[in-house]
C-alpha cells in the first residue's frame, strides 16, 4: 500500500490540503467494488457497527464504526459501478464537507487498483491535523479491504 500526501497549488496559487492512498488487491474489479458499495460488506471490515445502505449516487447514507461512536452522514455525490464512486462528508470537527473518491482499476482478470483520495479541508493547522487522521484510516481502511475481500477477516478487529 502506498500514500502520497501533497499540498498542491490551488488555481488562485493558494496550498490544498490533498492526500491519496492506494493498494492492489488480488481480486476482481468488480468483486473489490461491490466490498464498498454493498452495506452488508462494508460493514464486515470498515462501518463495524453498520452502513445504512449502499451507495447509490444521489443518496445520503450514515457509516457507524464500532469503535468511534456515532453514526456519520455521508453524502454519495457521483457513481460509476467499478470505476469510481465521489462522496462528502464532515471534515472531522469541522461545519464542512471534504470530497472523497474512490477509485477502481482492473489491472487484470484477477486483480484491482483502488485509489482513495480525500480533499477540501482548510489550510488551518486543525485542517492538516483532520487530513493526517484521514489519511490513516483510509490507508487502513484498504488494508482492512484486501484483507477482507483475499481472506474473508475483519482485521479492523484487531486493530483498534
Amino acid at each position: 500500500m502506498a500514500q502520497e500526501r501533497s499540498e498542491k497549488p490551488s488555481a488562485e496559487g493558494e496550498l490544498e490540503l490533498r492526500f491519496q492512498v492506494h493498494a492492489k488487491i488480488a481480486r476482481p474489479v468488480a468483486e473489490v467494488f461491490d466490498a464498498v458499495y454493498n452495506p452488508k460488506k462494508l460493514s464486515g471490515y470498515f462501518t463495524t457497527n453498520g452502513a445504512s445502505a449502499p451507495l447509490d449516487e444521489g443518496t445520503t447514507v450514515t457509516w457507524d464504526f464500532a469503535d468511534f461512536p456515532g453514526a456519520f452522514p455521508v453524502y454519495v455525490r457521483k457513481v460509476e459501478r467499478n470505476r469510481f464512486i465521489e462522496l462528502e462528508w464532515k471534515a472531522g470537527d469541522g461545519d464542512y464537507l471534504t470530497q472523497v473518491r474512490m477509485e477502481f482499476e482492473a489491472l487484470d482478470s484477477k486483480s484491482a487498483l483502488v485509489r482513495i483520495s480525500e480533499s477540501g479541508w482548510r489550510k488551518t493547522p486543525e485542517g492538516l491535523n483532520q487530513s493526517y487522521g484521514n489519511c490513516m484510516g483510509w490507508s487502513q481502511m484498504l488494508l482492512c479491504l484486501k484483507v477482507f475481500v483475499e481472506q474473508g477477516t475483519n482485521l479492523r478487529a484487531f486493530l483498534y
